[in-house]
């Protein structure tokens, strides 16, 4: 988000965005009222502008389109995105098949599997799993990642959970699963308009979390909808220090010319 921000500081709208920068509806719409134009393809982008890929990450041929294209841009991969794209290209280099787990169509999956597309496997569901057939079953490696197991925790304690999280972001989805799976009642909502005081009824313990792209004031947002209405008590479930730093693209952290 502070890229697509930075961008527009420095080099004025109109910023163009290879797909949503993140998967959440608010800060889609913040960004396009500052000037950034979301875009499905680097074809749509007129040549010579400049164009921003968002945090899931792209396939080579996106980047080679660019090219084509003279586009300039700015790479707003997210690095733990960057991570997995590694790890894919080095498992497939030595000769392993790369299980992917995730949702055809997701712009995470479509940069990942281009990395490698003769060596990937996408598994959707168990049941793809189960009908998995490889080369060779001693050589496999999974990419996945999830932020589930805070969830898992916070189940114990709730009778409800809230997710916030905008309803394209698969990761945001997997969390209301998670809750359904446990017996617990998940909902997932975008902003404090969609909260309904009737899902309270027979609920002590309310628990809230967030899709990974979701701005942190949409959260406090929540909490202070439910302080309005008398709650004293909120207190926040710490399993682990997060403290994974991100750097801005090179391409803003260089100066600009003169």
């Amino acid at each position: 988000m502070e890229t697509v921000e930075r961008a527009l500081e420095r080099y004025g709208a109109p910023v163009y965005v290879r797909k949503q920068i993140v998967h959440n509806s608010y800060v889609v719409d913040e960004l396009t009222r500052s000037g950034a134009v979301f875009v499905d393809s680097v074809a749509d982008v007129p040549e010579g502008e400049l164009v921003v890929f968002s945090a899931h990450g792209v396939a080579p041929a996106v980047r080679a389109g660019a090219a084509a294209r003279s586009l300039r841009t700015i790479d707003a991969t997210c690095p733990l995105v960057t991570k997995v794209h590694m790890e894919a290209k080095r498992y497939a280099a030595d000769g392993y098949t790369v299980v992917l787990v995730g949702h055809a169509g997701h712009e995470e999956v479509e940069g990942t599997t281009g990395e490698a597309p003769e060596s990937i496997v996408l598994v959707e569901s168990v049941a793809d799993a189960e009908r998995l057939e490889v080369e060779d079953p001693e050589r496999i490696a999974y990419a996945t990642t999830n932020r589930q197991q805070a969830v898992k925790e916070l189940l114990e304690h709730v009778q409800l959970l809230l997710v916030i999280g905008s309803a394209n972001s698969s990761n945001s989805q997997r969390l209301v699963d998670v809750s359904e799976a446990a017996g617990v009642r998940a909902r997932l909502i975008e902003s404090i308009e969609e909260l309904d005081e009737g899902w309270l009824s027979g609920v002590e313990t309310v628990g809230l979390t967030s899709g990974a792209s979701a701005p942190e004031v949409l959260v406090e947002a929540v909490c202070d909808w439910f302080r309005s209405r008398g709650v004293e008590e909120i207190r926040e479930l710490t399993l682990a220090e997060e403290n994974v730093f991100f750097k801005l693209p090179a391409e803003l952290r260089r100066q600009p010319a003169a």
